[in-house]
């Protein structure tokens, strides 16, 4: 008999596609940095500087889900999208933990983009414990390996690059753009990337906000919950990243760059990044979004966490694995997809 969860599960609501933000920050200022003409040969150099530094060497040859090396230029890749939850008070080196999971593959022959927001309290298997925990703790016990190997275990799919970021990245880079307009959907009082409380005060409707402002209503959880927490980033991320990349914001490249580049650390190469560019020539994206569904449970220790609903997960990885042409663990779930496919409208980042 299937479970409460499964058959819960089977009455999902159809993925939406959206026209979201190129991956995180970065990506788009490497895009304009070799598009805008005459002021690219310096922004290039400028790129190089920086995301040459942010360059770490993770020591893996390859994914283990994988038979061979890739390349973005030549084959369909992944790439984890970590945001640490750390500051310069807290200080947690390796014991960090993450407070934003995104794991976006890329089909290179038709230049689509999947994003998948991965909840942080996800009740998921930590190979590096050998027991299941909330899926932020894998990185605090083993850095960006360890939450490598635990996404990997969860989806069935390689994760072949990362990206890891910090709070400070997000502040700077809206600060560099003088703030950014949003509509602020309640009010919310919180604390700053400090951790000091009591400085963060916002009222509902259209304004602009600051770093530490826009930084807060990406992070808080206390207004609604992990998933609609989950959309209101992609919100915010895209309101970045369309500011960023507007004329009026050219003069600003330098400092966001260095914003992103001080802040980041990757296992891309920058010749690696260049590759991705190939995604946004002509002006035409198309992304899918998709989501996790799940339940919030308290555990027998009072312990909060976010319980996958067993069916939606396989159909996720269905569609991961799919995209990347690899062969799917459940193949049920083919003519699933393929309705989907075409009931589901078609967006490009094309205005």
């Amino acid at each position: 008999m299937a479970s409460t969860n499964q058959r819960m599960g089977r009455r999902r609501k159809k993925t939406q596609k959206r026209r979201i933000v190129f991956f995180t920050l970065f990506i788009p200022f490497l895009l304009v940095a070799f598009t805008f003409a005459g002021y690219a040969a310096n922004l290039q150099k400028k790129a190089a500087d920086v995301f040459t530094d942010s360059y770490e060497d993770d020591g893996r040859d390859k994914s283990k889900l994988r038979d061979a090396d890739v390349h973005p230029l030549e084959d369909n890749i992944s790439i984890l999208f970590m945001g640490i939850d750390d500051n310069e008070h807290r200080n947690y080196g390796d014991n960090t933990r993450t407070d934003a999971l995104v794991l976006a593959t890329l089909n290179v022959e038709d230049k689509t983009i999947k994003m998948l927001s991965i909840p942080r309290d996800t009740y998921a298997y930590i190979p590096e414990l050998d027991q299941y925990n909330k899926i932020n703790h894998a990185h605090a016990t083993g850095g960006p390996i360890s939450t490598i190997e635990t996404v990997e275990e969860l989806l069935e799919v390689p994760v072949d690059y990362y990206v890891r970021m910090n709070f400070y990245a997000f502040v700077d880079v809206v600060d560099a753009l003088n703030g950014i307009e949003f509509d602020v959907p309640f009010e919310i009082q919180e604390k700053n990337s400090d951790d000091k409380h009591g400085t963060i005060d916002l009222k509902p409707g259209v304004q602009t906000l600051n770093g530490e402002e826009a930084l807060a209503l990406a992070r808080t959880r206390k207004y609604d919950n992990d998933i609609e927490r989950g959309k209101r980033q992609q919100e915010i991320l895209q309101t970045i990243s369309k500011k960023a990349l507007s004329l009026n914001s050219i003069t600003k490249y330098d400092e966001i760059l260095e914003a992103v580049g001080s802040n980041m650390r990757t296992n891309m190469t920058f010749s690696e990044m260049k590759s991705l560019i190939e995604y946004g020539k002509g002006g035409n994206i198309d992304f899918e979004s998709l989501t996790l569904l799940g339940y919030d449970d308290s555990m027998s220790s009072g312990a909060y966490v976010y319980r996958l609903d067993e069916t939606e997960l396989e159909v996720v990885k269905g569609k991961l694995q799919r995209h990347l042409e690899m062969k799917p663990s459940y193949s049920d779930f083919d003519q699933d997809e393929s309705s989907d496919d075409e009931e589901d409208a078609t967006y490009s980042t094309a205005e």
